[in-house]
C-alpha cells in the first residue's frame, strides 16, 4: 500500500489519498504536484514524504529518493514501509552492503517477510555470498512457489555457481507460470549451451503475438534470435536481434558522439608531462589486475586463467572504479586537479570497495570490468602498480556478439550497429594513445591468438603479470567458482576455437558496423594512425 503504516495517524487526508491512487495508476504528473502542495501545508508528515520517494524512484531518481526516505525514517524511525523502500533504493544505486543493514532490520521485526528475504538474496548475490542466497530463495520458494520472477533469480544464482541442470530447470519453472516472461526465456537462451525446441519457439512467437510488455517483447526477440542462429537460419535470427535491438535502443539516451568527446578530454589529459609529474603518486598496493576492453571480447576467459592460478582470486566486474571517477569534478579534465593526498585516498578506497567481493586470501585479485577501458587514466594515478589487460577481439567478431547479446544493465552503445563501431573505435583510439604515452604498461591479449595457441600465450600473460606458471592455468575449465557474466557455460569448457566466425553468415547485415569500424578491421589486430577523432 502506497501510504505506509507509520507510527503516525491512521487517517489520511483526502489530498494525500488523491495521491496515492494517482500513483498507483502511475499518473505522476498528477501525483508530484499534490504531494508537494500537501508538503508545504505540512513537511513533517513522514508518508507523503515516503510516497515523494517512490514517484522520484520511478523516475529514476534515486539519490533523490534516498533523501527523502531518509528523512521519513528520521521523523517515524518505525515505518517499515519507508526502511524498505530505501533497501530496494540502495539495492537500485549498486549498494548491496547499506541494502543488508536495512533488511536486516525489517527482518528482526518481521522474519517471516518473503519481500525482505527476496530482496536480501538479491543483495548477497550482489556481494558474491551464491551459497547464502540460493538458501533464502528456497525459503521464499517453498512458501510461495508461483512466483516466476523469483524462479528466475534463482535460476541466476544457480547458474553463476555452475549447478547448470539446476539453473535450466529453475528457468524452466519460471517461463511454465509466465510463458511471457521474455527474461526467462532469454536466460535460458544465455546459458549458450540450451538448444530450443520446436515446441519453445512456438510458445515464444505466440506471446509476441499477444499484449506484453515492452521488456518481455526486446527479451524474446533476443531469445528467438538465438533460437534461430542455432538453426542456422540467419535472417530469420537476425530480424529478431534487429528487433529487439531497437526495442532496447528506443529506451536509451545514448550518445555516441559524447563517448567521442570523453575520449578527446581524456587523450588531451593524458600527456607524457602529466604523468611523469605524478610519478610515485597514488597507492602502491600491487594486487588488482584489471581485465578492460569491449565486453564478449574474452575477458572471462582472460579472468578465468588468471583465477586458476594460486596467488589470484577471481571476483567479478566491479563497479567501484566507475563510483570513484563519478566523483571527480569535471572528469575525466579533472585528474588534472587531484592532489597527490587524494590521489593515495581514492586508490586506497577502490581496495576497500573491492575487498567487500573478497572471498579468499590470495594476494592478488582481478576486476574484470570491460567499460574500465575508459579509466586507465585514473588507474595509472590511483594504483599505479596494478596491472591492466587489454583483452581485444576481431572487431566484427566482437561487435556482433555484443549485438546478440542483452545485458542486464549498462553497455548502452551495444544497441545499434553503427554506435557499436564507433564505440568500439573510440575504445582503440584511446588505448593507443596510453599505449604511446604510457610504453609498455598496458598487457594486450589477442583474443584469437590466445585460443589458437593457448600454453605460449597462457605463459606469456603469467609473465607479463609478474605471477610463475602454474599448470592449472592451462585447465582453467576445470576451476570450480562463480562466474556472473554471460561467458559462463562457456568457460567452463575446454577453450573453443571457432566462436570468431560466428559473425560471417550475418555479413550483409552488417553494413552500418563496418562503416562506423573504418580502418580498425583492416589493420586488426594492429590499429589505425589516429589523427583527430572521426565520427
Amino acid at each position: 500500500m502506497l501510504l505506509g503504516d507509520s507510527s503516525g495517524p491512521a487517517r489520511f487526508p483526502p489530498m494525500l489519498v488523491d495521491a496515492a491512487l494517482a500513483l498507483h495508476d502511475n499518473r505522476l504528473e498528477v501525483a508530484e504536484p499534490l504531494l508537494r502542495r500537501y508538503l508545504k501545508r505540512d513537511p513533517f508528515d513522514a508518508r507523503a514524504i515516503r510516497m515523494l520517494a517512490e514517484l522520484a524512484g520511478r523516475i529514476g531518481r534515486n539519490r533523490d529518493a534516498e533523501t527523502l526516505l531518509r528523512r521519513a525514517l528520521e521523523l517515524a524511525p518505525g515505518f517499515t514501509a519507508a526502511r524498505a523502500n530505501l533497501a530496494i533504493v540502495l539495492y537500485r544505486q549498486n549498494r548491496p552492503t547499506e541494502a543488508l543493514a536495512e533488511l536486516d532490520a525489517l527482518l528482526a521485526d518481521e522474519p517471516e517477510h518473503l519481500g525482505h528475504a527476496n530482496l536480501k538474496a538479491a543483495a548477497l548475490g550482489r556481494l558474491g555470498s551464491f551459497e547464502e542466497a540460493i538458501g533464502l530463495y528456497e525459503r521464499v520458494l517453498a512458501a510461495a512457489p508461483a512466483q516466476p520472477k523469483v524462479w528466475m533469480s534463482y535460476g541466476h544464482m544457480l547458474k553463476t555457481i555452475g549447478r547448470q541442470e539446476d539453473g535450466v530447470a529453475a528457468y524452466r519453472r519460471a517461463t511454465g507460470l509466465r510463458p511471457a516472461l521474455g527474461e526467462a526465456w532469454w536466460s535460458l537462451a544465455n546459458l549458450k549451451t540450451v538448444r530450443f525446441d520446436d515446441a519453445d519457439i512456438a510458445a515464444m512467437e505466440a506471446e509476441l503475438t499477444g499484449e506484453i510488455a515492452e521488456e518481455d517483447r526486446f527479451h524474446l526477440d533476443f531469445a528467438l534470435g538465438k533460437a534461430f542462429e542455432d538453426r542456422g537460419l540467419a535472417d530469420r535470427a537476425f530480424a529478431h536481434y534487429a528487433a529487439g535491438n531497437a526495442r532496447r535502443r528506443a529506451q536509451l539516451s545514448y550518445d555516441a558522439d559524447e563517448t567521442g568527446r570523453f575520449v578527446d578530454d581524456a587523450i588531451a589529459v593524458a600527456t607524457p608531462d602529466f604523468f611523469a609529474a605524478r610519478a610515485g603518486w597514488g597507492c602502491p598496493a600491487p594486487d588488482p589486475i584489471f581485465i578492460l576492453g569491449m565486453p564478449r571480447a574474452g575477458s572471462t576467459l582472460v579472468e578465468q586463467i588468471l583465477a586458476s592460478h594460486s596467488q589470484v582470486e577471481g571476483t567479478t566486474e566491479l563497479p567501484d572504479l566507475p563510483a570513484i571517477a563519478r566523483r571527480i569534478a569535471d572528469y575525466p579534465a579533472g585528474l588534472a586537479a587531484l592532489t597527490p593526498e587524494r590521489a593515495r585516498a581514492l586508490g586506497e578506497e577502490y581496495l576497500r570497495r573491492a575487498a567487500v567481493q573478497r572471498r579468499t586470501d590470495r594476494p592478488r585479485f582481478v576486476d574484470k570490468l570491460p567499460n574500465n577501458w575508459a579509466h586507465v587514466a585514473l588507474i595509472r594515478v590511483i594504483l599505479p602498480n596494478a596491472t591492466i589487460i587489454d583483452a581485444r577481439r576481431d572487431p566484427r567478431a566482437c561487435c556482433f556478439s555484443n549485438f546478440k547479446q542483452h545485458f542486464a544493465r549498462g553497455q548502452g552503445f551495444s544497441y545499434a550497429l553503427d554506435d557499436m563501431g564507433r564505440y568500439y573505435r573510440d575504445y582503440v583510439r584511446l588505448m593507443a594513445h596510453v599505449d604511446a604515452v604510457q610504453p609498455g604498461r598496458v598487457v594486450r591479449v589477442i583474443h584469437e591468438a590466445l585460443v589458437d595457441d593457448p600454453e605460449p600465450r597462457i605463459r606469456a600473460l603469467l609473465d607479463a603479470v609478474g605471477l610463475p606458471f602454474e599448470p592449472a592455468c592451462l585447465a582453467s575449465h576445470r576451476t570450480e567458482r562463480a562466474v556472473r557474466t554471460a561467458s559462463s557455460e562457456q568457460v567452463r569448457q575446454p577453450i573453443f576455437k571457432g566462436g570468431d566466425r560466428a559473425w560471417r553468415p550475418f555479413a550483409a547485415h552488417l553494413g552500418p558496423l563496418e562503416a562506423a569500424l573504418g580502418d580498425v578491421i583492416d589493420r586488426y589486430p594492429d590499429v589505425p594512425a589516429f589523427a583527430a577523432r572521426e565520427c
